[in-house]
């Protein structure tokens, strides 16, 4: 089973029902249960939904990150993305300029098991006007794995605990290959 924490997003369903295709998917509130009972729930993997705000609106996905990373495999989507750099020690600041309902060119500058099976280069959905910055993240254990032409950092991930997160929202029909990201973080999930 795979955990879709919910920022109180409206692509948090869209999430659901792309990743139900691969395994079965339980929603609960970021509010909603405390990390004694999402452990007990015992989740193969954890997807961050996307939400409103800043990664400190996010509930207990924090806690999630810093006690779970190493034991499960983390999935962050754009906030839940924004959240796993600021608990790896980045910076969260505003973007070059907002991107709601803009379509960009990612460049995967790194390899990943996220990715696998795709190209060097996609065209993703980007709704946020947030983004980790690049230099906040040089001496972390999380690795820049995607960037815009204008250098801004649309994937990461550390690999050695199997936490990784997008900007983008891979669920959007402006993502072409998303359906393949959310594929392969489902088989991480059974290889973990």
């Amino acid at each position: 089973m795979i955990l879709l924490i919910d920022n109180y997003d409206s692509f948090t369903f869209n999430l659901y029902q792309m990743l139900s295709q691969y395994e079965r998917v339980e929603v609960i509130r970021n509010d909603g249960k405390t990390l004694e009972e999402i452990e007990a729930m015992k989740p193969a993997g954890i997807v961050l939904s996307p939400g409103p705000g800043r990664p400190e609106n996010s509930g207990i996905c924090p806690q999630v990150i810093r006690s779970l990373r190493g034991k499960i495999p983390i999935l962050g989507v754009c906030l839940g993305e924004q959240a796993i750099c600021q608990v790896y020690g980045g910076t969260v600041s505003h973007a070059i300029k907002p991107m709601h309902g803009r379509q960009s060119e990612v460049d995967i500058v790194e390899d990943s098991e996220l990715f696998k099976g795709l190209g060097r280069k996609m065209k993703v959905a980007r709704y946020h006007s947030l983004i980790a910055e690049e230099e906040s993240l040089e001496g972390t254990e999380l690795r820049i794995t995607g960037k815009t032409k204008q250098e801004e950092v649309m994937a990461v991930e550390d690999s050695a605990r199997k936490v990784y997160g997008v900007q983008f929202h891979p669920e959007s029909i402006m993502t072409k290959d998303g359906a393949k990201i959310l594929e392969n973080f489902a088989r991480i999930c059974k290889e973990a």
